[in-house]
């Protein structure tokens, strides 16, 4: 029986372009692993690993106008967008780089032999080494960052996994392209091919995450297919990590201050934010609680406003714009939902934004009734509900699954910590204000200042613990949101997730299927597991944990840190 094959196609018309590739079959994808797991000692010198990431940086870069080209007409995201997108893939390569030249993500760790102690302790030396070949699932909305050269290759390649990646139907032939200069850069670098490898097809994903030599996958896409991989890749004889990233509505909350101070900016704002990419963001903000009265209702006019200014725009792919279609109607038509700006068709093969309204205690209510509002829809809609009290807003957070993100709109007493009446007749937020005692006024912190103001109630002068976060409400809707989401944000938009150190992009399930981060330097944490030695002799060890440090890695001896 004939490899069915691979197409790709032109969202802008649904059409054929050409043929890139045929499906992987079980064979392929056992050869690919094969070459991946023959490739990992070539990959143990990180140098070479440092190298490899900056030529392929290098090379992504000089066939940056191909790389557009080939994923506009696949993607329909546009020459713009595709070009910022390639820069942000170049850079966190080349950041991953640094990473391992740095050397701290092996976490290395010595504490000397005391016999003194009681239990007496050992020679006791960790690190962390790469678990091996990681399967990487490519997502539809970034054909660069989250597919072939995106985050998960290329912090697996830092950590010293080899990689084989199963192309996104929707951008095969940047698929192939990406591959290709992979490997170029590979074998520039005196590596073996197989540390990069491809396969194509939906029983190939199977394949790959079942396949015995497969340590570990990194998944982004839907809750659907997401799950489906997980378990399985906990069904194995030898269950693996699976760090996939599923679905995240994103919430967002309004206070009354923030509307009167400022609806019109946060309505355009959030138009601008949810129609970003035709909607097509995992950060997109879904889900915005705001006030009703006239502030709330200045912020409706003038998010109606903005959306009905923006273009028709296209998905990509026509499944997705017919599951956005079924999947605004179906919402639509629930009861006391309304559409001010009606998303739905644009033409052929387009779609218009549009949001929907809800009153907030609907979405409140356990009868289920309303489920389908608190759940992600892809593309360019979003859904607008009206709280009346603190009390609606926590009885709807109480019901949200995990998210990638959650935001909050501040007024500005409310961001200076000044404002710790606002809400209390509300209460309900799910968070706790501190209580009791007294706490130091927030402007006594600089040093040497204000002992008085500092002291406690007692009388004695010892310093009073600082509460953790304020007792305004800003404070504690901010306390209500963390459980709920891995990127807190206030007075600012969800879409656009910087490649930083400090980054973190995950959240609690379905958001993410683990703790960790699949963007920003710690991400590299997910490809590798701790070692420790004990009592070896020192012509035994690894070169990481020899007394003398060869490779000058920061370190922490005896519990100091230390290079």
């Amino acid at each position: 029986m004939a490899a069915a094959p691979v197409w790709s196609v032109d969202p802008r018309t649904g059409k054929r372009r050409e043929q890139v590739a045929v499906e992987a079959t079980a064979a392929e994808v056992d050869a690919a692993v094969r070459a991946a797991h023959d490739a990992r000692d070539a990959l143990a010198d990180r140098r070479v690993r440092a190298d490899l990431l900056r030529r392929a940086a290098d090379l992504l870069d000089g066939a940056g106008e191909r790389i557009v080209e080939a994923a506009d007409a696949e993607t329909a995201l546009g020459p713009g967008r595709l070009t910022g997108e390639l820069g942000r893939t170049t850079y966190q390569l080349r950041a991953f780089a640094d990473v391992v030249e740095e050397g701290a993500f092996l976490d290395v760790r010595i504490d000397h032999a005391d016999p003194a102690l009681t239990p007496p302790r050992p020679d006791l030396r960790r690190y962390k080494i790469p678990l091996g070949v990681v399967a990487v699932y490519a997502a539809s909305n970034f054909p660069l960052a989250f597919s072939v050269p995106g985050g998960d290759t290329a912090s697996a390649l830092a950590a010293g996994c080899p990689v084989v990646v199963k192309a996104h139907p929707d951008h095969p032939a940047t698929s192939e392209l990406s591959a290709a200069l992979l490997r170029r850069a590979a074998a520039e670098a005196g590596l073996p091919a197989g540390v990069i490898g491809l396969v194509h097809g939906f029983e190939a994903g199977i394949e790959l995450v079942r396949h015995p030599l497969v340590a570990a996958a990194g998944f982004t896409g839907s809750v659907r297919g997401g799950r489906a991989l997980y378990d399985a890749a906990a069904a194995r004889p030898r269950p693996i990590p699976f760090h996939g990233e599923l679905g995240s509505l994103n919430p967002v909350v309004v206070t009354e201050a923030a509307a009167d101070e400022r609806a019109e900016e946060i309505g355009a704002g959030l138009a601008g934010s949810m129609t970003l990419g035709t909607g097509q963001f995992c950060v997109k903000p879904g889900l915005v609680l705001a006030p009703r009265g006239p502030a709330g209702d200045r912020l409706e006019r003038s998010l109606t406003e903005a959306v009905s200014n923006t273009e028709a725009g296209v998905l990509l792919d026509h499944r997705m714009r017919d599951a956005f279609l079924d999947g605004v109607r179906e919402r639509a038509a629930l009861p006391d939902v309304q559409a001010p700006v009606t998303p739905g068709a644009g033409g052929e093969h387009t779609v218009s934004a549009g949001f929907l309204t809800v009153p907030a205690a609907r979405l409140a209510e356990d009868g289920g009734t309303h489920d389908l509002l608190l759940e992600e829809c892809f593309g360019p809609v979003t859904v607008l509900a009206r709280y009346t009290d603190d009390a609606e807003i926590g009885a709807v957070l109480a019901r949200l699954p995990g998210n990638l993100t959650a935001t909050l709109q501040l007024g500005a007493a409310e961001c200076a910590g000044e404002d710790a009446g606002a809400g209390a007749s509300g209460g309900g937020t799910g968070a706790e204000a501190s209580s009791g005692g007294t706490r130091a006024d927030a402007g006594t912190g600089a040093s040497g200042g204000g002992a008085g103001a500092d002291a406690s109630a007692n009388g004695t002068g010892t310093a009073a613990s600082p509460s953790p976060r304020g007792t305004g409400r800003g404070a504690r809707l901010l306390a209500a949101l963390t459980p709920l989401a891995g990127r807190l944000l206030v007075n600012g938009w969800p879409t656009g997730v910087a490649v930083a150190p400090a980054q973190h992009h995950g959240g609690p399930y379905p958001a993410t299927t683990s703790t960790a981060t699949s963007v920003g330097g710690t991400a590299v944490e997910r490809w590798l597991r701790p070692v420790v030695h004990q009592d070896t002799p020192p012509a035994l060890l690894p070169p990481e944990l020899r007394e003398d440090n060869p490779l000058n890695l920061p370190r922490r001896v005896d519990g100091r840190p230390e290079r």
